[in-house]
């Protein structure tokens, strides 16, 4: 009783201190940096060692590329990177020997003949042990994505990694402290940054048409339900493990990755802090008792704490701009990943439909669209956005960030997306989930940049160097 005692005297103190001058989590958090690290630099060096944003690694004239994981994802890089000229892909790893057998099939009757592994749990580290491969694909389930980059990193690999990169604020600090130690890229596979309004809009807020950028908004709304439920779709319900036992914002960096590069947010501002709110679970519960009582399978999941149907998060960033972030992948519900840019002179927003504005009087009409289409697309799609139409992958975007991952390689570029975008992103997640567990105080972002963001320039989208790498469909 008197430890309880003295410890909520602490914290009403520090509470008193945050209402005079900021959140009570600024004070608290020096207080217990061992036992939450989640908002601290605990642990990890407040000095960097190497500045992965902006570093141009050598030339790889022919990138040679094992992939990891061929289930939902990796499947349609393997098919991009297929058609990219200057690759070979050297090896193909799952788990399931007939995801590998089915995953190889895709590039029958192609020049690529790569070694297949499978059937261990080990077998990843063989494909990652090799001399001849300079570029590592990771599209696995969550929880093996840092343990898979960081031994890639030290194997001297470049890694490219699905989304999200890391589950939890560690592994967000071991793959900066492993990109800057190994000086190898670590990019996380974010194709929303290749969609065409994205990069549409991205260009025309570089080019001043929104004037000042105030404030963002995006969301990954996405019906999965019943795929989340399907013994049949991800490998051991794995997706569906994460929704029944974790909270927040589990899939932030959609709606998140697009409307950072906007904001500059790691080349010239930051995220500062967020907050986070969380409705009740009003499906997914419901749905696993139903469940249970029909199939032994998913008895373990009849009594979980699921996550709550819709979460929001807000982030400030240092130069006071907001950002505002959803996450509903059970409600019935439109997809939507929202997309707003709201600036000094005009709005950006894709979602129903991709419309602009510069006035409170409304939309601009499809003439003057078409018209603002023509004089800011960036020379990416220009050059490679009917191409990648016509390979696809999510309507090109995928194609689109693929071809420019190899192309920057191949060319000695530094990425549009680096390992510090990786952490930043993917942190909201469990700096959004402690928010919601801590009755939505304020929880400081981490600088996984330690300062250089205050210099970091803003990645190139109009193919000032490189853009030669050819297509062959």
């Amino acid at each position: 009783m008197k430890n309880n005692r003295r410890d909520f005297l602490k914290i009403s103190s520090l509470a008193g201190l945050g209402l005079a001058g900021g959140s009570v989590m600024k004070g608290f958090a020096s207080e217990t940096e061992q036992s939450n690290p989640i908002n601290s630099m605990y642990g990890h060096s407040t000095v960097q060692t190497f500045n992965m944003s902006g570093y141009a690694a050598p030339k790889i004239p022919i990138v040679r590329v094992g992939f990891i994981g061929l289930g939902q994802r990796g499947p349609s890089h393997l098919n991009a990177i297929s058609k990219i000229e200057g690759t070979e892909i050297k090896a193909l790893c799952d788990l399931r020997p007939a995801s590998v057998e089915k995953a190889k099939k895709v590039i029958d009757g192609t020049s690529h003949n790569p070694t297949l592994y499978s059937g261990g749990p080990d077998e990843w580290k063989k494909l990652c042990d090799r001399k001849d491969i300079d570029l590592v694909y990771i599209a696995t389930p969550w929880h093996l994505h840092v343990p898979m980059a960081v031994y890639a990193m030290n194997q001297g690999k470049h890694v490219t990694i699905e989304v999200p990169a890391a589950v939890s604020m560690q592994e967000c600090w071991q793959l900066v402290e492993t990109s800057e130690r190994t000086r190898k890229h670590c990019m996380m596979l974010e194709n929303c940054c290749y969609d065409f309004f994205e990069l549409l809009t991205l260009n025309m807020s570089r080019q001043g048409y929104f004037g000042e950028l105030i404030h963002t908004e995006g969301a990954y709304i996405h019906n999965l339900i019943d795929l989340n439920f399907n013994d049949k779709g991800y490998q051991n319900m794995w997706r569906l493990r994460e929704n029944a036992t974790r909270k927040g914002s589990l899939y932030p960096t959609h709606g998140l990755g697009p409307v950072c590069q906007a904001l500059n947010i790691n080349r010239g501002d930051k995220m500062d802090y967020l907050v986070s709110v969380s409705s009740n679970d009003f499906q997914m519960g419901a749905r696993a008792k139903e469940l249970a009582a029909k199939n032994d399978l998913y008895k373990e999941f009849a009594n979980k704490d699921f996550r709550g149907n819709m979460n929001t998060t807000t982030i400030r960033t240092t130069k006071g701009k907001t950002i505002m972030i959803q996450h509903d992948v059970t409600s019935p519900r439109p997809y939507s990943r929202i997309h707003l840019l709201s600036g000094t002179k005009g709005t950006a927003l894709k979602y129903p439909v991709p419309s602009i504005s510069n006035s409170h009087e409304g939309w601009v009409k499809e003439a003057e669209f078409k018209a603002l289409e023509e004089k800011y697309t960036p020379n990416i799609v220009k050059k490679v956005g009917e191409l990648a139409k016509k390979v696809g992958g999510h309507g090109g975007m995928d194609f689109l960030m693929n071809w420019r991952l190899i192309d920057c390689l191949r060319n000695g570029l530094p990425l549009d997306q680096d390992v510090y975008d990786a952490a930043s992103w993917s942190a909201v997640w469990p700096l959004s989930e402690w928010s919601v567990n801590n009755r939505s105080n304020s929880v400081d972002v981490p600088d996984f940049t330690r300062g250089s963001w205050q210099k970091n320039e803003p990645h190139d989208i109009d193919l000032k160097k490189g853009g030669d790498t050819k297509v062959k469909i």
